[in-house]
């Protein structure tokens, strides 16, 4: 099981809106066949172990990181795979909440004669999902919010000069993290500040998360990177449904419109993530700035809080990592349990997550 979770972890931020399943075939305590989830989502895990395995699946143990599907879409149900395969045992590691799914997958295999374990590295397996099943039950993408930050709290120095507050390694990971995830989602204010590409670099990566811009107003430069970009790499902007006269230009650079709600004069996150949600997403990494990540706290919908800190201090002019969240008091702050410490390089990170 911990070579099928390896497996589908490999199909992070590539297989969306499908999740990111790995499969082992094993016989006679030797590995026949192996798979995941292929890039796009289609084919499954299951059936590309399963043709490897090929006729030595017949009487094999099935280790599958997540319930084999039970309905048909554009492929036949996995379990019916599974079945029609002849393996003798499946080990399930966690259950799909899908509705289409649900336990219908075991109970298929378990009528076909097949003997199905379950929970077997189930905390891991709901970790790797945890996109995939918030937006099956929360209709809306997991959110990872990174920030880095000086150990004062600070993101930029009052001129606005932010490149680089942390050093290489911790941007490296961050480029690691971003193509992790489907989407990588900043504020307009970031945008105009650092004109950024948002794309992983370095690292040798062929398919790039879809870059995700909330602005209300949709004050942004018109020649900025990523609008000269978008036919080569996708751009969803996230803007209030009263800005129609400005959409002409930006689809014609090929930005996808993403139309939102407005709560108090900004783009209401809440309605944002449930759009992206509905076009398939399931993993956000948010990287600022100020403004929407203090919305996103405010909306109680950051999964996960990763912190680079860098040993250095701006003082009290520098420009704060987090916007106004009007908090009088402490009860009332968002709070995380710690999760993770690590040193990188010259920085350290922390991983926060819900308490």
């Amino acid at each position: 099981m911990a070579l099928a979770l390896s497996l589908g972890r490999r199909g992070m931020g590539r297989v969306w809106p499908n999740p990111a399943v790995g499969c082992v075939i094993v016989k006679d305590g030797t590995i026949v066949g192996r798979g995941r989830t292929a890039d796009g989502g289609r084919p499954h895990a299951e059936p590309q172990a399963l043709a490897q395995a090929g006729d030595a699946a017949c009487g094999a143990t099935a280790y599958v990181s997540l319930e084999p599907c039970a309905h048909y879409g554009k492929t036949p149900p996995c379990a019916e795979t599974l079945i029609s395969s002849g393996v003798a045992r499946v080990v399930i590691a966690c259950t799909d909440p899908d509705p289409r799914v649900a336990g219908r997958g075991i109970a298929m295999l378990q009528a076909a004669g097949i003997e199905v374990t379950l929970g077997v590295r189930e905390a891991e397996a709901q970790r790797d999902h945890a996109g995939f099943f918030s937006r099956v039950t929360k209709s809306r993408p997991w959110v990872t919010l990174k920030l880095a930050t000086t150990l004062d709290g600070r993101i930029a120095t009052a001129t606005g000069q932010s490149q680089w507050i942390t050093g290489p390694d911790a941007r490296r990971l961050v480029h690691m993290q971003r193509a992790r995830h489907d989407a990588v989602m900043v504020g307009a204010g970031t945008v105009r500040a650092d004109d950024p590409s948002l794309t992983v670099r370095g690292l040798g990566i062929d398919r790039q998360p879809v870059r995700v811009v909330v602005s209300r107003r949709m004050d942004l430069p018109a020649d900025c990177v990523l609008t000269r970009t978008a036919r080569e790499t996708p751009v969803w902007l996230c803007h209030g449904q009263d800005v129609t006269t400005r959409l002409q230009p930006w689809s014609e650079a090929g930005v996808q419109m993403v139309p939102c709600a407005v709560e108090h004069g900004q783009v209401s996150v809440v309605s944002a993530l449930t759009a992206l949600a509905e076009r398939g997403l399931t993993r956000v990494f948010c990287e600022g700035g100020g403004a929407l990540a203090a919305s996103l706290l405010l909306a109680d919908v950051v999964d996960e809080l990763v912190v680079f800190t860098a040993g250095m201090g701006i003082g009290a002019e520098g420009m704060p990592a987090l916007g106004a969240m009007g908090i009088d008091t402490l009860s009332d702050a968002p709070r995380f349990a710690l999760a993770e410490v690590t040193q990188v390089g010259a920085d350290v990170m922390t991983i926060w997550r819900r308490s």
